[in-house]
């Protein structure tokens, strides 16, 4: 597939990453020549410095042969103009990254199909949609739900009380006998394995496990024992208005009691005009004193959004400390995220792994309808929808020679999800979620093809 990437930011470089252990034929265009530099050194790429707006610099580029054209520069502006001007020029299908929520209001949408805009990308509300899923669980790191939750797919950091401590992954199945859950990948001191059977569960893994919906409560009292006792969110504590901070608390206020702490006395105001039910404190949620006047002690979730990674780590650690069990925090440094994730911060989200997750699955010649690139891993979970005549529907799973760094987890078949095991076998218009490691893609896209 030709693929050409208009801005070289974070969103954009790891989107060229990712597509770089692909036979994908990319052109990445930027007027910073440093960021260009940089992603010339790392990846084989082609690269063009200009404008994405500038027809001169696009026909260089070639767009009029290709087959994707995603914009992913900072301003919006840019994205929307640059998108339209590649599908006249050509290109089959186009991208742009926006920052206004009202352009996704579906007829809204349809006006800029209709200029030649496919997609529209909007990472803050992705972002929104993550943290909400966060909540949906006490005692977890992460968790996408497939399938309308048929399937659910979790990350649950091991600690000194879980009953599976030491536990093999052999006698973790003996003790399944319902087959509600399988462990698929384990990060372990920064590094994600695909585990064998005699793998052991240690103390600190990030165990990575999917699990039916009939399973999930079972599968936690069983992982986190008495930990696993879910009593139900109600005091949030947001420290940030950003256009996180503002949308999750607008979600959250009806159904919790919800604080938002802003240091921006201007926007705290107006803050205040647009929330309803939320208590909106004009301060510096980094200060330990308004912390503890503002009940960070009788807290039960803590959601960091400032769009400052080191405020955000630090806050979150004073969290933490006084007692928040569940802890989110917005780490937008790419680098800062194991660290975070090795100062027992929960849960972290980043919104350029986010869109760039979205973007990546319209690079398949596979059907996928989900695509998620897991914070702190190079590791993707991925929803294949097996079409016809797909490699995958041929054999039992113990006969296909599937991939090393790939494993399934699941499948959905008409509107039930089970777990499979070495003789299932894949039928067409199954949904398949599988684990992924980046060396295993390319063969596992051609089993699904």
């Amino acid at each position: 597939m030709k693929i050409t990437i208009a801005g070289a930011g974070a969103v954009g470089t790891y989107l060229a990453k990712m597509l770089s252990y692909e036979d994908h034929d990319i052109t990445v265009i930027e007027k910073n020549k440093e960021h260009l530099q940089e992603i010339d050194s790392h990846f084989d790429v082609m690269t063009v410095q200009g404008s994405a707006t500038s027809f001169e610099i696009l026909k260089e580029a070639n767009v009029k042969d290709c087959d994707l054209f995603i914009s992913v520069a900072d301003i919006e502006e840019i994205n929307i103009t640059a998108a339209i001007l590649c599908k006249k020029l050509g290109a089959k299908k186009t991208i742009a990254r926006i920052d206004n929520p009202e352009y996704l209001i579906e007829a809204n949408k349809n006006h800029f199909k209709k200029l030649g805009i496919d997609h529209l990308i909007y990472p803050e509300k992705l972002a929104i949609k993550e943290v909400l899923n966060m909540l949906k669980r006490k005692g977890v790191n992460e968790m996408m739900q497939f399938s309308e939750g048929e399937l659910s797919m979790i990350a649950v950091k091991i600690e000194k009380n879980s009953p599976i401590l030491e536990k093999t992954l052999i006698e973790i199945v003996k003790e399944n006998i319902n087959n509600k859950f399988t462990v698929v990948a384990i990060k372990r001191n920064s590094k994600t394995i695909i585990p064998k059977g005699n793998q052991k569960i240690c103390i600190n893994d990030l165990i990575y496990v999917v699990v039916h919906s009939y399973g999930l409560e079972d599968f936690m009292k069983y992982s986190l024992g008495k930990a696993g006792g879910y009593k139900k969110f109600k005091n949030i504590m947001i420290l940030g208005g950003s256009r996180i901070g503002k949308r999750t608390a607008k979600k959250l206020e009806k159904q919790f009691n919800v604080k938002l702490i802003e240091i921006n006395k201007e926007k705290s105001f107006l803050l205040a005009g647009f929330l309803d039910n939320s208590l909106v404190i004009n301060g510096d949620g980094s200060n330990i004193d308004l912390l503890l006047e503002e009940g960070i002690k009788d807290m039960d979730v803590f959601i960091a959004v400032t769009g400052n990674s080191e405020i955000n780590i630090l806050s979150s650690l004073l969290a933490k400390k006084f007692g928040v069990k569940k802890v989110i925090a917005e780490i937008e440094n790419i680098d800062y995220i194991d660290l975070a994730e090795n100062m027992n911060i929960s849960s972290v989200i980043n919104k350029k792994l986010i869109a760039a997750s979205y973007i990546f699955r319209f690079t398949f010649g596979a059907k996928v309808s989900f695509l998620k690139c897991l914070t702190g891993t190079d590791a993707e979970v991925l929803e294949f929808v097996v079409q016809e005549q797909s490699k995958i529907t041929k054999k039992k799973i113990k006969d296909l020679n599937f991939p090393k760094g790939a494993v399934i987890g699941g499948v959905v078949r008409g509107k039930k999800g089970f777990i499979v095991n070495g003789d299932t076998k894949i039928k067409k218009n199954d949904k398949v979620v599988v684990f992924v490691m980046p060396n295993a893609i390319k063969k596992l896209i051609k089993l699904f093809e």
